[in-house]
């Protein structure tokens, strides 16, 4: 099965491919198929991802999934929240991984509550007029470290501690981020749902 994920970030597509394999769902980035990104005007990560599903699969014909996902901090009462990908921007700063993760660090240089959550929420369709999208949330909480720290992942990876296994995202396997990030939690539950609804055996006639 062929989906279309509505999104062009290099990142997510590979940890999506490695995460869909058992399924045997082959993912094919929009921009591949000519596809431009759809607006995002919502300010829940529900109502961007079936936003951005639906307009994938309008264009292309093909089911889609889509992922709308960002760094929820405590301090700030939830933001940056669906304006993630362009915080650093409210600071001047060049849109880019290391230009948020630089904004963010200065911004709660003062701040003594380093809790956060970096969330994930997945919607796939059938087609653009689907009235059953499926919808998959995950949610990593932990604090905000004072400096980066790690070299693998992207985003807000580097500054993202996890206590309970003492180190950041960028500190951890592919195979153990996988298994505990936002977005990890969020493609189970959407591997099970599509299982489930979209891949059950069909009855015999």
């Amino acid at each position: 099965m062929k989906l279309v994920l509505a999104s062009n970030n290099t990142g997510k597509l590979a940890e999506l491919q490695a995460l869909f394999a058992p399924l045997g769902v082959e993912l094919v980035r929009q921009s591949e198929l000519g596809i431009p990104e759809a607006p995002e005007p919502h300010r829940t990560f529900i109502e961007n991802a079936l936003a951005k599903a639906r307009h994938a699969a309008q264009v292309s014909g093909l089911p889609a999934l889509a992922d709308d996902a960002g760094l929820c901090v405590e301090a700030f009462g939830g933001l940056p929240g669906v304006d993630t990908a362009y915080y650093a921007t409210q600071f001047g700063y060049e849109k880019g991984d290391a230009n948020n993760v630089r904004a963010l660090l200065e911004q709660m240089a003062q701040v003594h509550d380093r809790r956060a959550a970096l969330v994930s929420t997945l919607v796939a369709v059938r087609s653009a007029d689907d009235p059953e999208p499926l919808v998959a949330s995950g949610r990593a909480p932990g604090l905000i470290t004072r400096e980066p720290v790690g070299d693998n992942g992207f985003g807000f990876d580097p500054v993202m501690f996890l206590p309970q296994f003492g180190c950041t995202f960028a500190q951890l396997s592919d195979e153990k981020k996988n298994a505990n990030s936002h977005r990890g939690k969020a493609a189970q539950q959407m591997l099970n749902l599509m299982r489930e609804r979209w891949f059950a055996p069909q009855a015999d006639t």
